[in-house]
């Protein structure tokens, strides 16, 4: 027996062995449980064909959440050189548009996912390269299936839990025929324990074909049963049932949907909010701001910008938001199981709709910074989230949310938690509301209304810590020079 040449790949922090052994012309191939988060690579020999040394450069896995990616546009063709820090190609990973960097030098030799492709999962072979030029050529005739024995699962491992199984069937079958009963005349033969499971199931036992000795019905060929689908009716039955009246019913509506294929991100989505939904005892709270001085000092200090900056609410919300959490600093909480989690720093996590779903990017220390500061941050993270150019670090984590639709004549609405947050602040349109006032003559007054909702996790979050809350953001944003303190 040989042993092959021991590779290891350090790419960003993490590790990755691959033992190679060559016996007999075929490889068996051993990975260590030291999967990283990006891609894994290891030198291989082909088994069929000699080739020459290689390496296969698996989907990297871009961020925590990621179990599969789109392939996007190459940036590099066959042949081509490889530098440290170039991009083979783009991925489009359940959050953003990713370049997938390479950190050793090399040749392109092979594409073996071309573009397009779609939920290609974390670790299969998507190109291979080559040290030398000269090399390249040899893998014109290479496939995706030569490239699989570089997969965590090898073929070879396979039937050895086959041979396990096998044998362990025969002892399940030896212990139960201790069990089962002598039968005469049209009685079925099975095992106590296969009776029961029948029950359970529904099985009749009369459908089954005994796998133990005699030709008694095991537990095994319970589980495994499955019943007969019906046959399904012929045409001529089918034309008969079906009338004129219903044909033209059935054709008109066939071309009124379309179906829309998932996008890795709305996947994730759909997977996360429907567990926080599910899980997160909401309950809500809700507020009536009167923005007509925020809506003053926007426009005071928008005239004196001078063109460096261009403040909108939203900026002021997040400022307001911000100074209302170090307030009540319960607000600012995480649920983590076993305990609460309550952060010193405010990271604002700002909800933006893009074409593929919906991303938060999230605005660091947003206490420390000014109103400016968050502006163009703002600004910065939204443009960059709507063409899936933000960075993981830009998007994860967050210890609150604010998702606002006043843009939208949207008078109010209710949030779902990004767990493991506690709480999520919707912000709607201002409207010209007729409010008391006691000051005017008429005895009433016609003002700027934003009415805001707060969802909180009520295993973190009481009534009583949520009404404190909004009243204080109601009273920050109704006397706004607060912010500039």
């Amino acid at each position: 027996m040989l042993s092959g040449s021991l590779v290891r790949n350090v790419r960003r922090g993490f590790a990755v062995t691959k033992s190679l052994q060559v016996s007999g012309g075929t490889i068996t191939a051993k990975r260590a449980n030291l999967y990283p988060l990006i891609s894994s690579m290891a030198r291989s020999y082909a088994t069929k064909k000699e080739y020459p040394p290689y390496t296969v450069l698996n989907m990297p896995a871009l961020s925590p959440t990621m179990t599969a990616g789109n392939i996007g546009a190459y940036h590099k063709s066959i042949g081509d050189r490889i530098e440290p820090g170039d991009v083979l190609c783009e991925i489009e990973t359940d959050k953003a548009q990713m370049d997938f960097e390479q950190q050793d030098e090399g040749y392109l030799a092979k594409i073996l996912i071309e573009t397009g492709a779609k939920d290609v999962p974390v670790g299969k072979p998507v190109a291979l390269t080559v040290e030398n030029v000269d090399d390249v050529e040899a893998f014109n005739d290479f496939s995706i299936e030569a490239a699989a024995t570089e997969t965590p699962e090898t073929p070879k491992e396979e039937p050895k839990v086959e041979k396990v199984e096998a044998t362990a069937q025969p002892e399940a079958a030896e212990a139960e025929t201790h069990e089962a009963t002598s039968v005469d005349g049209n009685r079925i033969f099975a095992s106590p324990i296969a009776k029961k499971l029948a029950e359970e199931k529904g099985v009749n036992l009369s459908q089954l074909r005994g796998s133990g000795p005699n030709g008694r019905i095991i537990k095994v060929d319970v589980e495994n049963f499955k019943p007969a689908q019906p046959a399904a009716p012929s045409n001529k039955a089918a034309a008969a049932a079906t009338t004129p009246a219903a044909s033209v019913k059935d054709a008109a509506a066939a071309g009124t949907y379309e179906d829309l294929p998932l996008s890795n991100m709305r996947k994730i989505i759909a997977s996360r909010l429907t567990e926080s939904k599910q899980i997160n005892p909401h309950y809500y709270v809700s507020v009536a701001i009167d923005a007509e001085k925020i809506v003053r000092l926007r426009t005071a200090l928008n005239s004196m910008a001078d063109g460096r900056y261009k403040l909108s609410v939203n900026d002021l919300v997040i400022k307001a938001v911000t100074a209302a959490l170090r307030e009540v600093p319960e607000v600012n909480s995480a649920w983590m199981g076993e305990f609460i989690r309550q952060y010193k720093n405010v990271d604002i996590s700002m909800a933006v709709a893009t074409p593929s779903g919906l991303v938060t990017p999230v605005i660091r220390n947003a206490s420390g910074l000014g109103l400016r500061e968050i502006s163009n941050l703002a600004k910065d993270y939204g443009q960059r989230a709507r063409i899936n150019r933000l960075k993981p670090e830009e998007y994860q984590g967050g210890t609150f949310t604010i998702s606002n639709l006043g843009m939208f004549p949207v008078d109010q609405f209710t949030a779902i938690i990004n767990p493991p947050q506690a709480g999520i602040l919707a912000v709607g349109t201002v409207n010209e509301t007729v409010v008391p006032d006691k000051t005017s003559e008429k005895g009433f007054r016609v003002a700027p209304i934003m009415k805001c909702t707060l969802s909180a996790d009520h295993r973190v979050v009481d009534g009583a810590m949520a009404a404190r809350f909004t009243t204080a953001l109601k009273k920050i944003m109704e006397n706004p020079l607060e912010l500039l303190l």
